[in-house]
């Protein structure tokens, strides 16, 4: 088993500084996946109602035995955006987990032509008043959208989940969120679908430091202060996932992977990019 640190976030919440994405691990062999990575170290567990797998999610939670050292997190979707609407949405979604508590919740895309997200995280607060959520926080939101939310609402999110990979390093979102004591965290920190593992610097990388390329690209992740979420069913590469934390890569280094900037790789524009 792996033990994966964590850091503060600015609620007072600890935070893991990397986690299991779910997206796609469904029905029994999703639940036996997560139940593994608990066992393998992970307590950071990431679904949305969109991914449809909440209940496997919340399943492996109670089933794991590690209920209470676990970070459950999941997203409003665009189609639940307002205030009484969140309201009911969180509670379907700790239906179908089967929990309490959601430990951080997070508004999944900003949709900025619906114009709702404002209401939206006030439910979210009223929520975590309740007790009946631990953290809040945002996905795919711009510096000038958690501007406006910090402006309206008088809370800072305490994470926004975003696209983040060596191909897209998101430097001034990463530099606001410091400002502001936001957490980056990483969807597709390895820029799936994509050649990132197999290019020249990120294997040299790696060999310089006995690691996988997968390894070191996380670790490029980790030191940048971002929680990176990769998603993996079989337990060997969970474990090697999370085996990130006995090295360090130079300044040098992390220059170089970041280096590879070259843009969001799926078109997911939160200016433009919406979801339901």
């Amino acid at each position: 088993m792996v033990t994966i640190p964590t850091v503060m976030l600015n609620d007072g919440w600890r935070f893991p500084e990397l986690g299991l994405g779910t997206y796609k691990l469904r029905g029994e062999g999703g639940t036996a996946a997560i139940v593994a990575a608990v066992e393998n170290g992970y307590r950071l567990l990431d679904t949305a109602v969109n991914y449809e797998n909440e209940a496997e999610v919340g399943a492996a939670a109670r089933l794991s035995g590690m209920r209470d050292e676990l970070i459950i997190a999941t997203k409003v979707p665009g189609r639940d955006h307002g205030y009484e609407e969140t309201i009911r949405s969180a509670h379907g979604s700790l239906e179908r987990l089967g929990l309490e508590r959601i430990d951080l919740y997070l508004i999944h895309w900003p949709n900025p032509s619906v114009n709702r997200y404002v209401e939206t995280f006030r439910a979210m607060i009223a929520l975590r008043e309740e007790g009946v959520v631990g953290s809040v926080g945002v996905s795919n939101f711009t510096v000038a959208m958690l501007t406006r939310l910090i402006d309206a609402t008088g809370v800072t999110p305490a994470v926004n989940q975003v696209e983040m990979h060596p191909y897209f390093p998101q430097a001034e979102l990463r530099a606001f969120h410091q400002k502001h004591g936001i957490r980056t965290e990483s969807w597709s920190p390895l820029a799936r679908r994509s050649q990132l593992l197999t290019e020249r610097v990120v294997t040299e990388i790696a060999g310089t430091h006995g690691v996988t390329p997968t390894q070191a690209v996380l670790r490029w992740h980790v030191q940048l202060g971002s929680t990176p979420i990769p998603k993996s069913a079989d337990p060997a590469r969970q474990i090697e996932n999370a085996d990130v934390f006995a090295f360090a890569l130079t300044n040098a280094e992390i220059a170089a992977l970041s280096g590879l900037e070259r843009g969001r790789l799926w078109g997911g524009d939160p200016d433009t990019h919406e979801e339901m």
